[in-house]
Parts: C-alpha cells; structure tokens; sequence
C-alpha cells in the first residue's frame, strides 16, 4: 500500500506491510463559524516533531471571493513579513498560472472561493522545521476548491519564512476580494506532528 495508513505512512515495496514511516499525532482542532474571521493556534510547535501537518476543510467565506491566507507566529505575535512564495494554479475552464513572490506578506493556499451551498475548500499544509531557531521555516500546501465564477479549481505550492527563528504557531486569516478581513461561515481545521518511527 502507497500512502496514509492507520495515521502512518507507509511505502510499497519494503516488506508485506510496508516500512512504517512516522504517525500522525493529533496536536489541536478548532472550528470557525461566522463570527470569526481568524483561526489562531498558539504555542504549539515544539521540539517534539521536525514536520506537522495542517488539515483543513469545509471553508466557506461569509462573502462571495474571499480567501483564507497562511501566516506563521514567533515569540513576537503575527509574522506579517519575510515570506517568499510560489503556487501552480489552474481551473476547470483550462485557465493556468504560476504566482509567486520573493517579498510577500502571507503564504498563499488558495485564490478567491465561492459562497453558494457546495462551493467549498478544502486542503493541507505541511510545515517543515518551525521549532529549529538556526534554521527557516518551510511549507508545502495543495488545496481543492470552487472559485467565485464557480470552476472547480486547484493551487499546490511551496513557502518559507526566511529567518532562521523559533516559530511558535501560525493564524489561517479569511481576506476579502479588497484585502481586508472578511467572516468565516465554516472551517474545521486539525495540526499533526509526523512522530519519526
């Protein structure tokens, strides 16, 4: 079997059940509903694990074209900074792009969304090496989703915080098509740590 099994990860070819990989264990959970327009977790990459990864799922915004954005946390607060960010996106229409930037504010996991019944997002975010303080701070993310004009469509792409710092935690932030902050309807999203076998 290739591929998530039982929260591990396992590879064909290395043995009848595979070569155990790492496990997923479960960190926290939090929901959001239409009075949020922020997902905050604090405090919670520690030297436990080199790799977590996000889950996300079932995002709709409150207003049609909204999108949720990723942004890391250190000792200070909110990193509004010093990101550098590329992303192949692409619809159902044929339309593909690359987007990317060596200057950024926010790691980018998704373009706007629709708000109709059935236009939701879903996807995840692995995050490589956030508690080492002598080392940057890496993402790799895809997400699936039903953009405003209602295509299905897709973005897969990388990141990294280019300071080498202790990052604490991260926020997942519901932005308007103006680029202020817009409500969240729904969104459930989970952190793992990959425990090493």
């Amino acid at each position: 079997m290739v591929g998530p099994s039982s929260f591990g990860y396992q590879v064909a070819g290395f043995g009848a059940g595979g070569a155990d990989l790492g496990k997923l264990e479960l960190i926290q959970t939090l929901s959001a509903d239409n009075s949020s327009q922020i997902l905050a977790f604090d405090n919670v990459f520690s030297s436990t694990y080199d790799v977590y990864f996000i889950t996300w799922s079932d995002y709709t915004p409150t207003n049609d074209e909204n999108l949720i954005q990723l942004r890391l946390k250190n000792s200070s607060g909110e990193v509004s900074s010093g990101y550098h960010r590329a992303t192949q996106e692409g619809n159902a229409s044929g339309s593909f792009s690359e987007v990317r930037s060596t200057s950024s504010d926010h790691i980018r996991i998704m373009g706007g969304g629709g708000n109709n019944t059935g236009e939701n997002a879903n996807g995840y975010i692995y995050v490589y090496n956030p508690n080492d303080s002598s080392q940057f701070t890496f993402t790799s993310n895809q997400t699936f989703y039903i953009d405003q004009n209602a295509n299905p469509s897709m973005i897969f792409g990388s990141g990294v915080y280019a300071t080498a710092e202790t990052v604490t935690g991260f926020l997942l932030k519901n932005i308007s098509s103006g680029g202020t902050l817009g409500n969240i309807n729904t969104l459930d999203v989970s952190l793992y740590g990959i425990k090493g076998s």
